[in-house]
């Protein structure tokens, strides 16, 4: 087997972590620009929901799929060709101007950041450490947010713009694919992913080269920490997504306050909220991982519950965005990366991150149609429902992990290890064989 000279583990975890900046700036980015095209080139109402349903349903359907092809052909060939993908998407979207060019922009952009998504973190984490996988894994999640900082700065500067500002913010996406399908080029395969295959072309025994299949993650030791983290993303990101889309909608027209407030007020929190990533960075491969956990946990129930208790008013609003910006970034996002990729052996790895996202991003597309009739139904309706599933999703993280955390990559290199003769074994052998 021929091993690729290991990178920096850093250098592959900014380069492949911006996947998650990526995603959040297509996502923005998208919704922006289809407003602007609604005026521009009279894409209809019914043509942007269209577009946007898409966008998600393409995403979840992308991380399923690239999730399983990166554990089945590897990682690297799966993040070239999703930089590829991208860069046509965002031209089509940018230059294309008719609603099945779109459509087809629309596709190639959803499917390749879905697919991304599990394959880069499954390739930061196989060619991380012990000591700082968890920081790699955590500073990719950081990049989420920075991609939604520079595509809200681009959009306030080219909002204005027409076509052409609509055009600058689908560029800047494939701009930044661009660069990155350039600096991926030169990261070589994961030396754990060629390591698993090579055994199982040897027909060895290991974990890593029998545990493939996708009923394995349906039995045995990964049954419970599948399903745990597929319930518990699923449900603190049902209220996470809906407090997102929805959350301007109900400043305005139940807590009073302007679109300018809100947004100013979200602006204003956002570093702390960054600030609360990095603390979790400095934490999250110490034993503090789970105290910290459930701080944000608190947070984060006692965030969608203030506008019920304080009856949405402004004070309420404003600490209901604090408390759920600080605990995310102890609580949500960050940790399930991380969980994931500890919970499962190389050639499951991948595919356990695609099918656990795919689930979620579904799971809040079907939401997003029923939202306005809970909102019909009063907004203490909405925000209890959000509360409460946000609580039972960070419940059911903490039972499955609050004790001893098995760690897959442990047991691995256990057994790289042992099948490494050892140097008097060696010896022998080439005695015998001379």
């Amino acid at each position: 087997m021929t091993r690729n000279k290991e990178p920096n583990p850093w250098y592959v975890g900014v380069v492949s972590g911006m996947a998650s900046y990526i995603d959040s700036a297509a996502i923005i980015s998208n919704g922006t620009a289809l407003v602007i095209y609604q005026k521009a080139i009279g894409t209809t109402s019914t043509e942007i929901g269209i577009l946007s349903g898409l966008l998600t349903l393409c995403i979840a359907v992308g991380a399923l799929t690239g999730g399983r092809l990166g554990d089945r052909v590897g990682r690297r060939s799966v993040f070239i060709l999703t930089m590829a993908m991208i860069i046509v998407g965002t031209l089509l979207l940018a230059f294309g101007l008719t609603f099945p060019l779109l459509l087809v922009g629309t596709i190639l952009i959803g499917l390749a950041t879905g697919a991304d998504l599990p394959v880069s973190l499954a390739t930061i984490s196989e060619a991380a450490s012990e000591g700082n996988r968890g920081k790699i894994i955590a500073f990719s999640n950081l990049l989420w947010t920075v991609g939604i900082g520079t595509t809200m700065a681009i959009s306030s500067l080219v909002g204005d713009w027409g076509i052409v500002g609509a055009q600058i913010m689908y560029l800047h996406v494939g701009g930044v694919a661009t660069v990155l399908l350039v600096l991926r080029w030169f990261i070589p395969e994961s030396s754990l992913w060629l390591a698993a295959r090579d055994e199982q072309r040897r027909g060895l025994t290991t974990v890593r080269a029998q545990k493939t299949a996708w009923g394995d993650l349906f039995r045995g030791k990964y049954l419970w920490p599948f399903t745990a983290l597929c319930l518990f993303y699923t449900f603190v990101n049902l209220a996470a997504n809906t407090g997102g889309q929805f959350g301007t909608y109900v400043a305005v027209n139940v807590v009073g306050i302007s679109v300018t407030t809100n947004s100013l007020w979200n602006l204003i929190i956002m570093p702390l909220g960054m600030a609360s990533g990095i603390l979790f960075m400095r934490i999250v491969d110490t034993p503090k991982r789970m105290p910290f956990f459930v701080l944000g946990a608190v947070l984060i129930t006692s965030g969608y519950a203030m506008p019920v208790l304080l009856n949405f008013s402004a004070a309420s609003w404003f600490f209901c965005i604090l408390f759920c910006s600080l605990g995310n970034g102890l609580a949500f996002e960050g940790i399930m990366k991380v969980w994931s990729q500890e919970s499962f052996p190389t050639m499951l790895r991948s595919t356990a991150q695609g099918v656990i996202v795919a689930i979620a991003r579904l799971s809040c597309g079907m939401l997003a149609f029923v939202t306005p009739v809970l909102l019909d139904a009063g907004p203490s309706v909405l925000y209890c429902i959000l509360a409460s599933t946000a609580g039972v999703g960070l419940l059911i993280g903490w039972l499955c992990f609050h004790g001893q955390q098995r760690n897959e990559f442990s047991t691995e290199v256990q057994t790289l290890i042992e099948e490494q003769p050892k140097p008097a074994d060696a010896a022998l052998n080439n005695i015998v064989h001379n």
